[in-house]
């Protein structure tokens, strides 16, 4: 886990010299839109993140109906290993020969 917080710290510390570095005004024209004065850095960052929201909601309404499958799963095999132990419990009758 330290080698996580490690990682973490070290990409934090990147990131923010990547924003020192790049603080340059950037004009920024979308449609009818123009900003003046965005700072680069800002710019990039932004740009970065709105691309892990766009695709990180498909993955997650992914996931949340994997778990949801899942427990359902979990429910029937219980559902299942109670119906197979009361099976066991219950005394079977030998058949009977024909006459």
């Amino acid at each position: 886990m330290a080698i996580a917080y490690l990682l973490v710290a070290l990409l934090a510390a990147a990131v923010a010299v990547f924003a020192l570095q790049n603080g340059t005004p950037a004009t920024v024209h979308f449609f009818v839109w123009t900003l003046e004065g965005i700072p680069l850095a800002g710019l990039i960052l932004g740009s970065f993140a709105a691309g892990l929201a766009i695709a990180g909601l498909p993955l997650g309404i992914q996931r949340w109906r994997a778990r949801t499958q899942a427990r359902r799963f979990e429910t029937r095999v219980k559902e299942l290993e109670a119906a197979t132990a009361q099976r066991e419990k219950t005394p079977t009758t030998p058949p009977r020969a024909a006459p």
